[in-house]
């Protein structure tokens, strides 16, 4: 009579192969997901620029430069998601209208450090930092 199954030699290697994916499975699960959380953030600093532009557009090169979200127009909640609140970010606009004809600009960067809510992301640790560049571009960078 033959027995059918599986050996405990064979059981605990399936076992250490499961482990040893695990392992490596993870912690890259949690960066995706802490960059997912981040695209919460990353869209609502698009919308605060969307704003200052815009005030720039209205105000012109001689308007007094915004120093907060109520300065842009945000009431209380606006930036608030799951993840962020209005706190999380701060803005510092040091040009409304850089260059002349064509080529004018408006300079500012807008930082956040990291969500203040529960289960805000927790890398990178000190944020990011979307600055509008005199050159008319914008860029990303991890804060410091």
């Amino acid at each position: 009579m033959k027995r059918k199954g599986f050996t405990l030699v064979e059981l605990m290697v399936v076992v250490l192969i499961v482990a040893i994916l695990a392992a490596v499975a993870v912690p890259i699960i949690r960066g995706r997901i802490d960059a997912a959380k981040w695209s919460e953030g990353k869209a609502i600093m698009g919308s605060i620029a969307t704003a200052i532009r815009t005030y720039a557009a209205e105000q012109g090169t001689n308007g007094t430069l915004p120093t907060s979200l109520d300065d842009l127009g945000f009431a209380s909640g606006d930036c608030t998601g799951t993840y962020f609140t209005d706190s999380d970010f701060q803005i510092s606009v040091s040009s409304l209208g850089g260059g002349t004809g064509d080529d004018q600009y408006v300079q500012f960067s807008i930082t956040c450090p990291g969500g203040s809510q529960t289960n805000a992301p927790g890398t990178p640790e000190n944020g990011y930092v979307l600055t509008a560049n005199s050159d008319g571009t914008m860029s990303w960078a991890i804060g410091s």
